[in-house]
């Protein structure tokens, strides 16, 4: 049995989070202000912003053997098959080197046809990662963006210090639920984790599934986050949400941009509209839940012909956030606009459609985060050549 090591769990251990909160089992990384949990009344977006999409332990060591205790929160929703366990990713310098699972667990149980949920408690599990290269290395621990989990205990065969600041720029970004990684088969395999690796850019990931709804809190909290570049991706959940109509959407997105440049002035900041979505193209919400084939599938329930009265649809908004953008472009020449369809448009639905209506699988993870990283980072206003 190897000789172990524990060692605290501190914020210099934890990248991608905003906030640890201390619980009776360890710590929970949390990615939304304190401030921002308190005004927040929505318990979708309290569930989102404690799974820790983007979170990861860093640190350097020689250990050939690794134990990682947590107490997560598994999702089950009923009526659908069982969700697997949430995954966590081991890079080793940088390349992933072995996957796992921890058992135990409590359950969280949802029925979205009421919206009502219960938890059930269980154990502390643990995630082992065994017969590692006994050489200094950089090790991360990218943490399930599936489910919340609670930090509480790290052991290992050798000493832990904190990883080492490279001096990479660091990406803030702010989604919906494919931001957050749904339907990734694994942490780093969300669109956001795979740009932040081909652009060599730390991330903190705020895609909040189905809470992309432009609340001033999250902008709050991103006013007040280190970042060298910016992204917010914004659409598809104030139409499946049906949380506002035309008339509000402007001042919304505009308040949102004020609070976001109370604190990065200068920074370079791409607003993105939403990919291509057959059923909300033109067709409003709100979303609901569709059991027909035995499986999650999701289906747009709004009147087309209410979006002359002002509800949404994804094509209303991409030409407000155009307009929107162009026209504070004249004053903030670091404010640009990216056209969701050209990371995933109709062509790529026909290639790659979305399995359950409405979220990538991670061959399009893969291609959307390729086709942000050349227009943003290479060809666009996050290269420092450009």
């Amino acid at each position: 049995m190897p000789e172990w090591i524990s060692t605290p769990i501190t914020p210099e251990l934890v990248r991608g989070a905003v906030e640890l909160e201390q619980t009776p089992y360890g710590v929970l990384p949390h990615r939304l202000g304190a401030l921002g949990r308190k005004q927040n009344v929505d318990g979708q977006l309290a569930m989102a912003e404690a799974q820790p999409s983007g979170v990861r332990l860093a640190f350097r060591s020689t250990a050939t053997e690794i134990e990682l205790d947590v107490l997560p929160t598994k999702i089950a929703y009923i009526g659908a098959p069982p969700r697997p366990d949430g995954v966590f990713d081991l890079l080793l310098d940088g390349q992933l080197a072995a996957q796992g699972t921890a058992d135990g667990g409590n359950v969280l149980t949802i029925d979205l046809s009421t919206g009502t949920s219960e938890v059930t408690p269980g154990p502390v599990g643990s995630v082992k990662f065994s017969g590692l290269p006994a050489t200094a290395k950089d090790v991360e621990i990218w943490l399930p963006h599936t489910e919340s989990t609670q930090l509480v205990a790290l052991r290992t065969d050798a000493p832990v210090e904190p990883a080492a600041d490279l001096g990479r720029r660091t990406w803030l970004h702010h989604g919906s639920s494919i931001s957050h990684g749904s339907n990734a088969d694994s942490p780093t395999r969300t669109w956001p984790a795979v740009a932040a690796r081909l652009a060599g850019v730390e991330l903190t990931n705020l895609g909040f599934g189905g809470s992309a709804l432009l609340d001033p809190f999250t902008a709050r909290t991103m006013r007040d986050l280190p970042a060298d570049v910016i992204s917010i991706k914004l659409g598809i959940n104030l139409v499946n949400a049906d949380l506002m109509r035309l008339r509000a959407l402007g001042p919304a997105v505009h308040n949102f941009l004020d609070i976001l440049r109370e604190g990065h002035p200068t920074t370079p900041l791409v607003v993105i509209s939403s990919i291509y979505c057959p059923i909300q193209e033109h067709t409003p919400g709100p979303l609901a839940p569709d059991f027909a084939d035995g499986k999650v599938a999701f289906k747009a329930t709004g009147n087309p012909e209410e979006v002359a009265a002002g509800k949404l649809t994804l094509t209303v908004i991409r030409a407000e956030l155009a307009r929107i953008t162009a026209a504070r472009a004249a004053d903030d020449p670091n404010l640009h606009y990216l056209d969701g369809l050209t990371l995933y448009g109709e062509a790529d639905h026909a290639d790659l459609p979305l399995p359950d209506r409405l979220h990538p699988d991670t061959a399009t993870h893969q291609r959307i985060a390729e086709r942000f990283v050349q227009h943003a980072f290479t060809e666009g206003p996050f290269n420092t050549r450009v």
